[in-house]
């Protein structure tokens, strides 16, 4: 049986991962003014963090579309006798809402299953790869699908972010918190659950925060997938990733923050996803 996977561009999959294990990728959409772009596709990651700074009005991002999804998903049947859609929480984005609503149009000419990871980046990412390694070995579409969802409890997220500024535009803390962080040079840590961020940590300074993102990592336990995300520090991910493969025996893998995340999480994040064993 040829089972399929989706996801969406917030997953912040590296392309050349998506292209090594099949997974479809359906791109967000960012908009600067009047101009929309996709995700990855008519914007990359850095001309995104180059607009980011520069453009005179805080851009705004909107999730797929239903007949987006619907495109896919007829595309993909015609080789597909089932199809996994995993996206984002839908606590964080209507994307879910997109895919079910593509789901109910082409369904039941193929199966197709979608989850709400109530994750997002590389949580979701991690999740992705690991339903691609599943059906592979799997033929059993029901049982991939409970397997895939069982990821969803083992898999953690932490962020931080150099400033409270875009966090405040984008509506996720009020501008008093956000002055007062500043003013402070507070770097705010960030935690996912339940498909919702909540305040993890404070540190003081940039190299504290990263001390803490991987001491989340040391009390995790087993690890059996983690990944180091960044929006503009490729170094300093990098230098993280490396200290983490030591202490869990785990490649760590490094992606970038999309636009979907950027617009919140601003220049100067790093964020932390891991699946434990």
């Amino acid at each position: 049986m040829a089972i399929k996977i989706v996801t969406d561009s917030t997953c912040d999959i590296p392309q050349s991962l998506a292209e090594e294990f099949g997974i479809t990728v359906v791109p967000v959409y960012v908009q600067f003014g009047n101009k929309t772009y996709r995700d990855r596709i008519d914007i990359t990651e850095s001309e995104f963090y180059e607009r980011l700074l520069h453009f005179p009005v805080h851009p705004t991002t909107s999730q797929p579309s239903p007949q987006d999804f619907v495109d896919v998903y007829k595309n993909l049947s015609k080789d597909a006798d089932a199809i996994i859609s995993i996206h984002i929480a839908s606590k964080l984005s209507g994307t879910v809402n997109s895919a079910l609503r593509g789901k109910d149009i082409v369904s039941p000419s193929c199966p197709i299953e979608v989850i709400d990871t109530q994750s997002v980046s590389m949580g979701v990412g991690l999740i992705v790869i690991k339903a691609a390694q599943i059906v592979a070995s799997c033929t059993d579409f029901q049982q991939a699908v409970e397997q895939v969802k069982q990821l969803i409890d083992r898999t953690h997220i932490w962020a931080a972010f150099d400033t409270l500024k875009y966090l405040a535009m984008g509506g996720r803390i009020g501008k008093g918190k956000a002055l007062l962080g500043n003013v402070l040079n507070i770097k705010p840590l960030l935690m996912l659950k339940d498909g919702e961020f909540l305040p993890a940590a404070k540190a003081r300074s940039r190299d504290k925060a990263i001390e803490i993102l991987y001491g989340y990592a040391e009390k995790a336990g087993a690890i059996d997938d983690i990944s180091v995300m960044h929006s503009t520090t490729p170094d300093e991910a990098k230098a993280l990733a490396e200290r983490l493969e030591t202490l869990c025996g785990k490649k760590a893998k490094i992606a970038r923050l999309g636009p979907a995340l950027g617009v919140h999480a601003g220049p100067g994040a790093l964020a932390l996803a891991l699946i434990t064993a």
